[in-house]
């Protein structure tokens, strides 16, 4: 009897009797081919792999391990088994874009154009679109100016106003506030001022504004503008930042620079610092002489046109130029050629920044988010679905539209009476501005602020000076639509929207529009945008605050 080695309880068993020895014709491999218990197939790897197989199980019976290793052999049928199956009759499972991340406005235009050209029930919308109030009380300008000289000056700020025309209006204004709050002389250099403003006469009372800095100040730096001290301001500084930190070294130097100067000055600021900016933007600010005569004289050429509508007419700011739909990164339907003109001018104009290694661009989600720029078509079906009919005036304040012989055929056709500067101008009257794009900026926007109606489709400086120029002009009414282009982007993704759905609710995105005309300034909001309670006070009160 043999003891078992392994340990126990401390019994110990017999172990079981020795297994018959097996006769050699079980025994695997030592049988003739073909015998009764030889597999048959061709030889080589798949009889050396059957082998191999029968040895493997032989060993684990005789082992009686064959439970333990059941799971495993289980798991290696299955994988077997499945790597003989075909997926080819897998279906494919298709992802719908998301609602609203497809350019799909041309075939809702498709859709809608039948019944818009049949529908006559639009009213006179020029007319009757503005009816809201603030709490039944209108607002006036209130801006006071000062009276009697001024102290003498605690030394010369010099600004540099570059940029296009609303930067360079931020940076004036900010400037003219800053310089005034440090009883400073503000130094604007000539070539940027007197291009497109005009000489400042109103501010006489309140800030020294010069172009050129005295001879004598200048010969203590050896008339070289880089040994002036220059300091760099962190955007949105406070007005308090200024007192600090600008002051004692303009009253030790006489002379600073400060570069750049644009978004420098915390829109949060006191009522004196405020009133600077109000009196430099709403009533001492104005274009120079060649710029307003040329504006003025095509509002009056659009009311000339626009006579039977009383002289009123729309304007509408569509950024639809390359460089904006270039930087905007969305997809409309230009296929292979937009794509290829999107990409040259992208590294046309910013060289490498949308290629970075890692950086990923999402043109659906650009769009639903309402970021994509307003195509024409899409205005087009916004203003006849908002009530305006195809007799309306519209003057279009752009710069070159990008493809614009087919992008401009569906705004055309839906408003034949659209009108830009070019059309309202000779080339002759346009030579002067032509090549430069502030002064050109500047029309557009003299044509802008006497509309009865201002349409903003996209962001930026150019729109929201104009909407507070306009509450200025309009009782603190901005009479500017700023349409919803999250919901647009939903509406215009919709190819089986009808036209009365469409309509309704683009009136009520206009409605919304109208209730948004009168807005108060917050902490955050800039006076520019948002001139009352600042520069505006209620029409019925007898005190100006």
């Amino acid at each position: 009897m043999r003891i078992n080695r392994l340990p126990s309880s401390g019994h110990t068993t017999p172990s079981p009797p020795a297994s018959p020895r097996r006769s050699p014709r079980y025994r695997h491999g030592r049988g003739k081919p073909g015998g009764r218990f030889t597999p048959v197939g061709p030889p080589g790897r798949a009889n050396l792999a059957h082998r191999l197989a029968w040895l493997f199980l032989s060993v684990l019976l005789r082992r009686q391990g064959i439970f333990l290793f059941a799971p495993l052999i289980y798991i290696s049928g299955m994988l077997l088994y499945m790597g003989t199956v075909s997926f080819d009759v897998v279906p494919v499972i298709k992802h719908r874009p998301a609602p609203g991340s497809v350019y799909r406005s041309p075939q809702v235009y498709a859709k809608l154009k039948p019944e818009m050209d049949a529908d006559n029930s639009s009213s006179d919308a020029i007319s009757t679109i503005w009816k809201a109030s603030h709490k039944g009380v209108e607002w006036k300008p209130c801006v006071k100016r000062s009276s009697g000289e001024l102290p003498e000056s605690n030394g010369y700020i010099s600004v540099e106003a570059n940029g296009g025309l609303n930067q360079q209006r931020i940076s004036i204004c900010n400037a003219v506030a800053v310089a005034g709050y440090l009883n400073a002389t503000l130094v604007i250099p000539n070539f940027h001022y007197h291009s497109i403003w005009r000489d400042p006469s109103v501010l006489q009372n309140d800030v020294r504004v010069v172009n050129k800095i005295p001879e004598y100040i200048m010969e203590r730096f050896d008339h070289n503008m880089s040994n002036v001290y220059n300091f760099r301001v962190k955007a949105w500084s406070p007005i308090q930042f200024y007192k600090d930190e600008v002051l004692p070294k303009l009253l030790e130097e006489r002379l600073i620079r400060i570069s750049p100067f644009a978004n420098r000055l915390s829109f949060d600021a006191p009522p004196a610092v405020q009133r600077l900016r109000c009196l430099a933007n709403y009533e001492a600010l104005t274009f120079s002489s060649p710029i307003l005569t040329m504006g003025e004289t095509l509002v009056a050429r659009m009311k000339e046109r626009s006579a039977n509508h009383g002289g009123k007419y729309i304007s509408v700011h569509l950024r639809f130029e390359e460089d904006m739909v270039a930087f905007s990164c969305c997809v409309f339907d230009g296929g292979e050629r937009e794509k290829e003109d999107m990409k040259e001018a992208r590294e046309r104009g910013w060289k490498g920044k949308f290629t970075k290694p890692g950086r990923v661009i999402r043109p659906g989600a650009i769009r639903i988010n309402g970021k994509c720029p307003l195509t024409p078509l899409e205005v087009g079906l916004m203003l006849r679905g908002m009530g305006f009919d195809k007799n309306t005036y519209i003057f279009l304040a752009s710069g070159k539209i990008y493809n614009a012989e087919k992008t401009m055929a569906p705004l055309i056709e839906m408003f034949p009476n659209l009108q830009t500067k070019e059309m309202l101008a000779s080339e002759e009257e346009l030579a002067p501005f032509k090549n430069f794009s502030s002064r050109m900026a500047a029309v557009d926007y003299t044509v802008c602020l006497h509309s009865e109606v201002f349409v903003t489709t996209q962001g930026g400086n150019f729109p929201h000076f104009l909407m507070g120029h306009r509450r200025y002009l309009y009782g603190g009414h901005s009479k500017t639509i700023r349409p919803d282009k999250r919901k647009l982007a939903l509406l215009f993704d919709n190819p089986n929207i009808g036209w009365r759905s469409f309509k309704r609710q683009m009136l009520s995105m206009r409605s919304h529009s109208d209730s948004k005309g009168y807005e108060l300034k917050r902490p955050s909001d800039s006076p520019y945008t948002f001139p009352c309670p600042d520069c505006m006070c209620r029409a019925n009160k007898s005190n100006a605050t």
